[in-house]
């Protein structure tokens, strides 16, 4: 995980104030898991799950499994659940989201992080094939260039953890992921972009 999206992650926690019962969807061993967030040290638990086998070390543990279906984890068993880096690897992400909500309780935060892809700043682009279009042999060249990058959006390179399958937009994040959440904030960082979006689940209605 790149140290900037780590930190992004524990200024979310920290912003909200997240405490309680925590889950990580794709947690991995490793000292840049979310669940090692320094927002998160006084948690009363930190549990993570993921394909891969069961881990544990010391406060935090990881069960195997996938986020398609958490059914060993009761609904409403959470105050927290982060995810980042999973959903383009899901062929399903859907079931994930799905299950995710599930096991947030009511008033529980939902921060999730996503490669996604964004406008290209064409304006310098514009303004270098224009000086580039006054040299003879260039031709049309660079303004075709110009052009093409016009219409492009950057996104993050292709990467097989085992397969990768989406890129999502910043109104995906807002108004697909934490749709209905109350509170609902996007934030991006680094470029090619990198979403997180948070919200909080509604309170329930007595």
């Amino acid at each position: 995980m790149h140290p900037t999206i780590f930190e992004a992650f524990d200024e979310v926690c920290r912003s909200e104030s997240v405490g309680g019962a925590i889950l990580e969807v794709g947690a991995v061993p490793g000292d840049d898991t979310l669940l090692r967030l320094p927002a998160l040290r006084n948690a009363s638990s930190r549990i993570g799950i993921n394909l891969e086998p069961a881990f544990r070390d010391g406060a935090i543990e990881i069960v195997s499994g996938t986020g398609n279906d958490m059914r060993q984890f009761a609904d409403g068993s959470f105050d927290a659940v982060l995810s980042n880096s999973v959903l383009e690897h899901d062929r399903a992400f859907w079931l994930t989201l799905a299950e995710i909500r599930r096991v947030t309780r009511p008033g529980g935060l939902m921060a999730i992080g996503v490669p996604g892809f964004g406008a290209m700043k064409t304006e310098p682009l514009w303004r270098l094939a224009r000086l580039a279009g006054r040299v003879p042999f260039l031709g049309r060249r660079p303004r075709a260039v110009a052009a093409w990058l016009g219409v492009a959006a950057p996104t993050l390179g292709l990467h097989r953890f085992p397969e990768d399958y989406y890129r999502f937009s910043e109104a995906a994040v807002r108004d697909v992921f934490l749709e209905g959440l109350a509170g609902v904030k996007v934030r991006q960082i680094l470029m090619p972009p990198r979403f997180i979006g948070w919200g909080r689940m509604p309170l329930a209605r007595g």
